[in-house]
């Protein structure tokens, strides 16, 4: 059998995995990534990238829509007609372009990449298709996968993000089971791309990781978009024969609600099945692989980092932990710890939050301040047609230290990166307060929600 050596082998070429081989190459570490799909993993093939490129083509098509029919702004078109392949198609070349990118900067960096499916034998060693791969530093950066509901098996009718992100056609109505940030962003989009769509949730409102106060702007588009919600209801199974998703209410009476497609979008989980893992005997976490601080295993020079290693699940903490691990092995001094790491949903409209609510800083016993900014103030707000929303700013009262933002509104995933900035300096009230922020930008929220919580909002 042949054999190959390596100082480090990466088996996972998604956001974490290519990341870490990036910056390792750049560090002159001997380097092999071994991927049995696509570069770029979920997030790039079926995940981050096309779920945002389908929610932009379904607000074009919506606001094309919107001007055929009525408009304050004095535009009218004809009403507008959607060709969803040429749609597909357009996405595709964007993951492709993106794709391709990752693996020019792999090769650029002599990154040595292995298409196939990796079985651990050891620490040390791992086999991929008959080749023995042999290495000193093993980094695991394998994902997550789509929870699928034993009730719900995919196949026909029934389907995952995955299916939902390369559609033939736009279903009449479409059921999404699961009322988290996966489900919400494709229906909302589904459902300006014209589909009815449903949504069916066990718990007792959307978004349930994120305070009500966030969430009920998102709720008033739902509503204004005609999606229905059937909040604490628990799915029982679908019947094809009539089409139709057999659910449960609170009183526990049983509902047939029609659907020509059901989206199973309940969740991620670590992807540790199905590679031999087992063979490490590592400490483990539920399904996540146990790491240290320094994205450690239990098992020396065994370095796991992303969804693999569990909450959160997103695609920049899986970046951060490859470039840090990367520098690790070349002998640099270094730790995963950030101060915050920004969650965005790109639902309509967009929500961000980053560092603590103010539910966890009274968890936690500090005394904070608490001020929001709406954008129904906001004057590049209102130039958008989009005026709900807010910008939450939480504080400590003692020295004004900033331990949390908090955003609902048109765009503000953009400003995650200011507030994971001022979050990651120490930045205090005072601090926001005292720079002068861009007018008319959405920013100016950012400032003014500081000003507030220091007692004197100018704009309020």
């Amino acid at each position: 059998m042949q054999t190959l050596n390596t100082t480090l082998l990466i088996i996972g070429g998604g956001p974490g995995g290519y990341v870490a081989a990036i910056r390792a190459g750049q560090l002159g570490i001997p380097t092999v990534l071994v991927e049995g799909q696509a570069l770029g993993g979920t997030c790039l093939n079926v995940g981050c990238i096309p779920s945002k490129a389908l929610i932009h083509v379904a607000e074009q098509f919506h606001q094309t829509n919107g001007f055929s029919k009525h408009s304050a702004l004095g535009i009218s078109v004809p009403s507008a007609t959607l060709d969803i392949a040429q749609s597909v198609n357009w996405k595709n070349g964007i993951v492709d372009r993106l794709t391709t990118g990752v693996a020019a900067l792999l090769k650029k960096n002599k990154v040595q990449v292995i298409h196939g499916w990796a079985r651990i034998i050891d620490g040390k060693t791992v086999e991929v298709d008959g080749l023995h791969i042999q290495c000193e530093h093993l980094l695991l950066a394998t994902g997550s996968t789509s929870v699928n509901l034993p009730i719900l098996p995919l196949g026909g009718p029934i389907i995952s993000s995955t299916e939902a992100l390369t559609p033939d056609s736009i279903p009449q109505h479409l059921i999404v089971v699961g009322a988290g940030y996966i489900g919400l962003e494709l229906g909302i989009a589904y459902r300006k791309l014209g589909a009815e769509v449903s949504v069916v949730e066990a718990r007792d409102r959307i978004l349930p990781a994120y305070d009500q106060e966030l969430t009920q702007p998102i709720a008033d588009t739902l509503k204004h978009l005609g999606v229905k919600l059937y909040l604490q209801h628990n799915v029982e199974g679908f019947d094809s024969e009539t089409k139709t998703l057999q659910v449960r209410d609170p009183q526990g009476q049983r509902l047939a609600l029609s659907a020509d497609q059901v989206l199973v979008a309940v969740g991620r989980k670590p992807n540790s099945q199905g590679w031999n893992l087992e063979a490490l005997a590592l400490d483990m976490n539920g399904a996540a692989v146990k790491i240290d601080e320094r994205c450690q295993t239990s098992m020396r020079n065994v370095w796991a980092i992303g969804d693999l290693a569990g909450e959160p699940m997103l695609a920049h903490r899986a970046m951060a932990q490859g470039e840090m691990v990367a520098e690790l092995i070349a002998g640099k001094a270094r730790e995963f710890a950030p101060v915050a790491i920004a969650a965005v949903c790109f639902t309509d409209p967009e929500l961000v939050v980053v560092g603590k609510t103010p539910e966890e800083a009274h968890v936690l016993g500090l005394d904070c301040l608490v001020a929001s900014f709406p954008f129904a103030a906001n004057g590049r707000a209102m130039t958008l047609e989009s005026k709900s929303g807010f910008v939450r700013v939480v504080a400590r009262r003692d020295n004004h230290l900033i331990v949390g933002w908090q955003a609902v509104g048109a765009g503000v995933s953009e400003l995650s990166t200011a507030f994971a900035q001022s979050l990651e300096m120490g930045a205090r009230l005072e601090d926001i307060a005292g720079t002068i922020h861009a007018h008319p930008t959405l920013g100016e929220a950012v400032h003014e929600a500081a000003l507030r919580a220091l007692g004197h909002a100018l704009h309020l």
